[in-house]
């Protein structure tokens, strides 16, 4: 592991007294909107310093310590701000249960060339060494982690093909099996046979945001694009691409920035629906038959 473990705390309590000062408690918590995985808080301190809070039930802490370990993955490329974690830990009485507690990143107006920057960014992010974050191969992570409320298989491999096919897109059609016929399922094994003839080994393993989509980055005091809410691992660049293409909210800018600092492998756009098929099945899984048709149109796509 490339940094060290971050402190977990029986109580929110025990975890501000700890951090902040014996004196310390919660003068105020104010709820936070955007996510619908978790309950969320910004929350003012009686010393007048402000922290967030991430809460769901007891039981749950894991979520929050791969959340966590992923920000601080991210923190450590040094190429793009992500709020700093704080601790973890069991319950937090009335808020909730297990709880994550981050530094509360004050929001501000768009920078100039706000977009490009922030393409520039993850660019930088993407280039970064990925050295210690996969031990025994070069794709995955060190330990498993979550893609929304799922959970994401981070095994290591030394290709980037097989890592695709057997930890991202096998578990989720093996979840969403109850939504396919046989055509489907007859499609669905030629899509696995033919994936390392679609999938292009990359230049260098990249370490990827994992969900980059336009809800999982915001702006922060310095007027920069910072990213939360990872699902991190080492992989190709190209799928954190796909994802921001899947369902919109980024600015011409931003794609013109990143091939600027990072040119793309050709064949991208062949490939981006299948990077995308995986998002697909774990909406389908997560939200319901809705997803469906898009699910199945990808993989008619590339299981002819």
């Amino acid at each position: 592991m490339v940094f060290g473990k971050l402190p977990h705390y029986a109580s929110l309590g025990q975890a501000i007294a700890s951090i902040f000062g014996n004196n310390v408690t919660v003068a105020e918590a104010k709820p936070a909107f955007g996510g619908d995985i978790n309950k969320s808080y910004r929350i003012l301190l009686t010393d007048g310093s402000h922290v967030f809070l991430k809460a769901n039930q007891k039981g749950r802490a894991s979520f929050f310590m791969a959340e966590a370990a992923g920000l601080s993955a991210i923190a450590k490329t040094r190429a793009i701000g992500v709020p700093k974690p704080l601790c973890t830990g069991e319950d937090c009485g009335e808020l909730g249960g297990a709880f994550l507690l981050l530094e509360c990143l004050a929001s501000g107006g768009r920078a100039a060339d706000y977009w490009g920057t922030f393409g520039r960014q993850l660019a930088d992010m993407h280039k970064a060494k990925t050295e210690g974050f996969v031990e025994g191969g070069l794709f995955g992570f060190f330990q498993d982690n979550y893609i929304g409320a799922n959970k994401q298989a981070n095994a290591a491999h030394a290709s980037w093909a097989s890592f695709f096919r057997d930890c991202r897109l096998k578990p989720q059609l093996m979840q969403a099996d109850r939504y396919f016929g046989a055509g489907d399922r007859k499609q669905i094994g030629r899509l696995l046979e033919r994936i390392p003839d679609i999938l292009e080994e990359p230049k260098r393993p990249s370490l990827l945001h994992g969900d980059l989509w336009s809800g999982n980055f915001m702006t922060g005091a310095d007027g920069k694009a910072w990213l939360i809410d990872p699902a991190a691992y080492v992989g190709h660049a190209e799928a954190d691409l796909a994802m921001t293409e899947l369902f919109g909210g980024f600015h011409p800018r931003f794609y013109d920035a990143y091939r600027e600092a990072m040119p793309m492998q050709p064949g991208y756009e062949k490939r981006r629906d299948l990077y995308n098929l995986y998002h697909l099945l774990n909406h389908l899984n997560l939200f319901g038959g809705a997803y469906l048709p898009a699910v199945q149109a990808a993989i008619r796509k590339y299981g002819r």
